[in-house]
């Protein structure tokens, strides 16, 4: 069966107080506010009670995808403003002490504090996740196989969160670096089928590393709840046009993979350990140095191996239509820096991470039909 490459994002945002520009535990008034405001657009609440996230509906272009984020983006920052709050898209908060935040009264996150301890108490951090459809668990288990080798570009990419604790992380993702000490996080292993990732997971568990498969937190892997690929490996995106780029350029790195895979490419066998370092070198330069390009083994200026993603995804951008919308916005990164060289070149300018936290609310909420709420500091 050929897959339906269906696209789902999910995006998590910073609470922040518009006076102070620091986090704020107001998830559960949001959630509140939108849901007797009968909006449709579902807020839930996220680890800590200074963050929330959202869910878009099963989307069949990147039109969809806009629209979808439009209205989330929106509702989410009305709910905020209804209750003395901002929204803010970014991987780390600029200063705000992780110590001062508060666990979201739930089991299963009270259940992450007492197993992970003080790593879950320190992460404070934000993601975006993109779901693919792929009903076929075998094919999906191809898809993530061939795919997996191009996770550090895509975190370059889409690098957010470059400052933590009120300090210049020297990291584009500190996110990442945060999200990786997690046991089951990180590049998935190659798996041979999916019989072969059943196995592995429920090794996992059988082990005591986890009780649950939907803690298994790989930067690709097969989601519990849904017909899809999920990829992991983003911070959230500052603006809606760079999640609209990033859905995009998934799917057809998803459908690039999947024709591999019925063509009998094989995969390039790199190991995780391998992987894994060069998710650290993402993480730490972001397109600023070199990548690895594991085709021949070799470190590459990063937007040098930018331009040989784009033209390995070109028949999936073609195949859906894509290309145009997708590659402006690649320019446009490639040309202005990432997300996270932006966030410096601001506090550069500015010498305040006050104006940093600024310049994230404008970007986050650039497109939506909700006015921004903020007080002169």
């Amino acid at each position: 069966m050929v897959p339906d490459f269906t696209i789902g994002v999910e995006e998590e945002y910073q609470i922040v107080d518009p006076k102070t520009r620091s986090l704020t535990a107001r998830s559960k008034s949001l959630i509140k506010t939108n849901k007797a405001a009968d909006v449709e657009q579902e807020i839930v609440h996220e680890l800590f009670r200074c963050e929330v996230e959202i869910a878009t509906d099963i989307c069949h272009t990147l039109d969809d995808v806009r629209q979808a984020l439009v209205q989330a983006r929106t509702a989410v920052i009305e709910a905020a403003k209804e209750n003395g709050a901002a929204i803010a898209a970014a991987g780390t908060h600029p200063f705000s002490p992780w110590e001062d935040q508060e666990v979201t009264p739930k089991d299963r996150y009270y259940a992450l504090q007492a197993d992970l301890r003080q790593i879950i108490r320190e992460l404070i951090i934000l993601g975006c996740h993109v779901h693919v459809g792929v009903e076929d668990r075998e094919m999906a288990v191809q898809i993530s196989n061939r795919s997996r080798n191009w996770l550090p570009l895509l975190l370059a990419l889409t690098a957010n969160s470059p400052f933590s604790e009120g300090k210049d992380t020297g990291y584009d993702s500190y996110r990442m670096a945060l999200w990786c000490r997690l046991p089951t996080a990180g590049p998935p292993p190659l798996f041979q089928d999916y019989a072969n990732y059943q196995s592995f997971i429920q090794q996992l568990i059988d082990t005591g590393i986890t009780d649950d498969p939907t803690k298994v937190y790989w930067d690709i892997r097969l989601s519990e709840r849904f017909p899809t690929v999920e990829f992991r490996m983003s911070d959230v995106c500052a603006s809606i046009e760079e999640a609209v780029m990033l859905a995009g350029i998934i799917r057809a790195l998803a459908y690039t993979c999947y024709q591999d895979a019925i063509n009998d490419q094989p995969a390039i066998p790199v190991r995780a350990e391998m992987l894994k370092a060069a998710m650290w070198q993402a993480a730490r330069y972001g397109l600023n140095s070199e990548l690895i390009d594991f085709a021949t083994m070799k470190p590459v200026p990063a937007k040098t191996l930018v331009q040989s993603f784009m033209s390995y995804i070109q028949p999936g951008l073609a195949h859906f239509g894509d290309e145009a919308v997708v590659q402006k916005e690649v320019d446009k990164i490639l040309s202005e820096g990432n997300s996270a060289q932006r966030q410096r070149a601001i506090y550069e300018k500015t010498d305040s991470l006050e104006s940093v936290v600024d310049d994230i609310v404008r970007r986050s909420a650039l497109q939506t039909n909700a006015k921004l709420q903020l007080e002169e500091v």
